[in-house]
């Protein structure tokens, strides 16, 4: 029987975590990609399949994933389910990856999962010949953590693209799909056709397949998928989707029409008309689910108006147009991609009243990086580049040449550190009149996930990751370890 420190609670584990971290990141990592499940299904098979033990809301897409399984998370919380949630990638801890409850497994808790783990991870590099990845590492723990609580139903983010995604050997009751743009080309394919076809392998035989707005090239093959297994399909626009929408101080109020009903007056905490997207979609997966957890059909009962405001309320997504400090207004963003930033600059100016807007840039060399900068340069009066804690960070020098290219030299300052850049944005920001009042001057941090991480750990260090717990949230209904499940 296992006696580890249940999630969310203080396990005082933080120099066993600080021994098994180095360990894990020390594989192959998760931006190595090699299209197979073979090692996963070895790993999870050898556990006693826990990935079959609860059901499975599986989310893919190229923006707003995060979001979305976060969304969803706290729509069930609020009916009272147990979640279990795995979402990637981390902005500060390896840990926030796998919550139970809204909460990352605390330290000690995430370092005796991993112990207990290794063994069979071992044994799955022995018989395979080819190491298990960082990805397929985590992944494992999570099904196996989810399993151990026990979870009523998993929210489970996929890593990229889809099909070959480590945690596509999950059958989802639920398969999400965000909006299909172009990313990670390298592994996913040069199209929208290619990478919506990736990210369509979730989609599986009697599923409900849950579609945000796509273009028509993507939202073929979907549909195409959608056909060939047999599942159902609701879609953002047709069969749901938010149906007014008003800025609101810290955030937004919104009119969802979601599967079953209408649910008007909720509030949004978050700022774009992304999120409002976001949270039609996980609106329609928490009702689908509700309706597929028994007899595979959509129930035609709306879900608690009351309890889905409360849920959308409470909500947080830490790194997705966070403010981080005001006067001036600082603002981390995790978007990567254009279609990220396209959708984060219109909520930027959407929301703020900015005279002027200073960037701090720091992204992936493997990024569309021209891509990027044409989103900003409209919105920006001053960038700041620099380079983040990630390895795969593009150097400063270089991301400098081709900012001067979009925006001239006379806007682009380069810093060598995250500190000294945000120092400098800071400052800039400053020189507007009066900016901590309207219409002053805000600063926005932005190009990656990592570059988010690196800005909350900078400005707000203690802010955390995780949701706020139910009152009534309990410890695990019974105990045992990944052993026991083989």
């Amino acid at each position: 029987m296992s006696t580890a420190p249940s999630a969310g609670r203080p396990g005082g584990g933080d120099a066993a975590l600080h021994e098994v971290e180095p360990a894990i990141l020390s594989r192959r990592p998760e931006s190595s990609i090699e299209p197979t499940l073979d090692r996963i299904a070895a790993l999870v098979s050898l556990l006693g399949d826990p990935h079959r033990a609860y059901p499975v809301i599986h989310i893919t897409g190229t923006n707003g994933k995060t979001s979305m399984a976060r969304m969803i998370d706290a729509l069930l919380r609020e009916r009272g389910l147990r979640t279990g949630r795995f979402t990637s990638p981390h902005l500060t801890s390896m840990r926030e990856r796998v919550c139970i409850d809204g909460e990352p497994l605390d330290p000690g808790r995430f370092a005796a999962l991993y112990q207990e783990v290794l063994p069979y991870i071992e044994l799955t590099d022995e018989r395979l010949g080819v190491p298990l990845s960082f990805f397929e590492v985590l992944t494992g723990m999570a099904f196996a953590a989810f399993a151990d609580a026990p979870v009523d139903v998993a929210v489970v983010e996929v890593g990229l693209g889809g099909t070959w995604d480590a945690t596509n050997v999950a059958d989802g009751v639920v398969a999400v799909v965000g909006p299909v743009a172009i990313d990670h080309t390298r592994y996913l394919g040069d199209t929208v056709e290619e990478i919506a076809a990736e990210k369509a392998g979730i989609i599986k035989p009697g599923a409900l397949a849950v579609l945000a707005q796509q273009s028509l090239p993507a939202a073929e093959v979907l549909l195409r998928r959608v056909a060939e297994t047999g599942a159902t399909v609701a879609r953002e626009g047709i069969e749901f989707g938010a149906v007014e929408r008003e800025i609101a101080v810290g955030g937004q109020q919104l009119t969802l029409r979601g599967l079953n009903g209408v649910y008007p007056d909720i509030f949004l905490p978050l700022f774009g008309e992304h999120q409002a997207a976001n949270a039609a979609c996980a609106l329609a997966a928490a009702e689908g689910f509700a309706g597929t957890a028994e007899d595979g059909l959509v129930e035609r009962a709306p879900l608690d108006p009351g309890l889905v405001r409360q849920a959308f309320a409470g909500l947080r997504s830490p790194g997705r147009l966070e403010v981080l400090r005001r006067s001036p207004t600082v603002i981390a963003d995790a978007a990567h991609n254009p279609a990220g930033m396209a959708a984060s600059v219109a909520a930027v100016t959407e929301a703020f009243s900015f005279s002027r807007i200073v960037g701090v840039l720091a992204v992936s060399a493997d990024k569309d990086v021209a891509g990027i900068l044409d989103e900003l340069e409209p919105v920006l009066s001053d960038l700041v580049v620099t380079r983040n804690s990630s390895d795969r960070s593009m150097p400063a020098a270089e991301l400098a040449e081709l900012a001067r290219g979009a925006f001239g030299a006379d806007r682009v300052q380069v810093a060598a550190r995250m500190d000294d850049a945000i120092e400098m944005a800071v400052t800039l920001a400053d020189e507007t009149p009066d900016p901590g009042l309207p219409g002053g001057g805000g600063v926005l941090i932005t190009g990656s996930v990592v570059t988010a991480g690196d800005a909350r750990q900078l400005l707000r260090p203690d802010a955390g990751t995780g949701d706020a717990p139910r009152p009534d949230a309990g410890t695990a209904r019974h105990s045992f370890t990944a052993a026991d499940l083989s």
